[in-house]
């Protein structure tokens, strides 16, 4: 059948602009395809994908939400964004990130482009593997494992022939293995050899900055399962030791952040009713925490957590412990090396925040101590923290300090002045 595709040319009694549609003329071997689409389609064809629709229904915002923020694509989205969303903008073009099965994770560009993909469900968490959509640019360049192009008629379902779509694969720098595709779709013009240049070239970028990530991953103690972390702006990680020794990292949601944090500081284990509570004082219930802590499970392995209570079963390392640490033997360096700001920021479970409150409150008490003994060099480093911006006393300790030059006492000045301002 792919040779019959290849090979009929079309017949002098069907015109080009024969009413019959383009995917029949296809099937009935009256139109060439290139040989990979091809057999595509065989493949489109043999699991019974249905050419009359487009790719399988999205999935459930907090599923897309989970699968974003886990998945490693994410820390290199800056990237894709400054290479090619930034290009598409205006350009009647729409960039696409997909997982490694067809998920889409991300699409974005030109308003009015997006508008119209989403009328063929070319949309965050839709499955655009060529299971579930046949054959195009993103979910081929994935079963292929190579950069593709898919031209309008190409594809297998009708409703995507209006677009013409240009894939490049994403590997994981250590394994080699796909992690993902890089997409853009728009008019015919996507299919030039500039075009695959470009979304090549904008892999080969988020590759680089995927290993960089790799080369900057904590380390993970010989004596433990894993290592969290939960301090400042960044999205909460867990970090792995694989086969060869080599760190890995793993985004997780805040929801499991959350989760492992209190298991943390509760080693006699938690109850779902208690962790619910803990979590969120109102909405959550014991239903809802036994699917978190599945789902958690298969993140950090079956044998971590237990349950009857839920409990660790394993030593964890995180950052958030590092910091308490430290301060416990009264190293108030390594306590600022390991805290890089507010403990889960973003979340607002009552037992994290009483938490995060306690955390923060300690090492700057420990940094003020360390001042009024006349070491100055821990409170600077404590004001450099975005949560020290408002510490007026803080300021106003480093601007009394008897080390402190008169340059240093004038800036200080200034920024005690806006801080007054602010708040009269």
């Amino acid at each position: 059948m792919a040779d019959k595709m290849r090979s009929v040319k079309p017949s002098p009694e069907a015109p080009a602009d024969s009413a019959r549609p383009v995917h029949e003329l296809i099937v009935a071997g009256q139109k060439p395809l290139r040989r990979f689409v091809a057999e595509s389609w065989q493949r489109s064809l043999a699991i019974g994908v249905d050419p009359d629709r487009g790719a399988r229904e999205a999935a459930a915002a907090v599923r897309l939400s989970e699968l974003r923020n886990g998945h490693p694509l994410a820390v290199a989205l800056p990237v894709i964004r400054k290479l090619l969303v930034d290009y598409a903008v205006d350009s009647g073009v729409v960039v696409a990130v997909t997982a490694a099965d067809g998920t889409m994770l991300w699409v974005e560009g030109d308003a009015e482009a997006c508008r119209k993909v989403a009328a063929m469900n070319f949309v965050p968490g839709a499955d655009w593997s060529e299971q579930g959509a046949g054959t195009n640019a993103p979910g081929t360049a994935l079963a292929l494992d190579r950069e593709v192009q898919i031209d309008g008629h190409e594809h297998f379902s009708r409703l995507v022939r209006p677009w013409t779509c240009t894939a490049v694969p994403v590997h994981d720098p250590v394994t080699g293995l796909p992690i993902g595709s890089i997409d853009l779709t728009g008019g015919s013009s996507i299919g030039s050899a500039q075009t695959l240049a470009l979304v090549r070239a904008t892999a080969v970028a988020v590759e680089h900055r995927l290993a960089l990530s790799y080369s900057q991953t904590p380390a993970v103690p010989a004596d433990s399962v894993g290592r969290l972390t939960v301090l400042g702006a960044d999205r909460p990680s867990w970090h792995t030791v694989d086969e060869r020794g080599r760190t890995r990292s793993q985004q997780l949601s805040g929801r499991h952040a959350e989760i492992l944090v209190l298991l943390l500081q509760h080693s006699e284990g938690l109850s779902s009713d208690h962790l619910a509570v803990l979590l969120d004082e109102r909405e959550l219930d014991a239903v809802t925490i036994r699917a978190e802590l599945s789902r958690l499970r298969r993140i950090v392995g079956t044998d971590t957590i237990g349950s009857r209570p839920y409990r660790l079963l394993a030593p964890m390392d995180s950052d958030m412990g590092e910091v308490f640490a430290a301060l416990r033997r009264g190293d108030i360096d390594a306590a600022l090396d390991n805290y890089t700001g507010l403990l889960l920021p973003r979340s607002g479970s009552p037992a994290v925040a009483r938490l995060r409150t306690e955390l923060s409150t300690s090492v700057r008490g420990a940094v003020l101590a360390a001042s009024s003994a006349g070491d100055s060099r821990a409170l600077r480093r404590w004001l450099d923290l975005p949560e020290a911006r408002d510490d007026r006393h803080g300021w106003q300790t480093l601007h009394d300090h008897h080390g402190a030059d008169e340059l240093t006492r004038a800036h200080i000045r200034g920024h005690l002045t806006a801080l007054d301002s602010a708040l009269s």
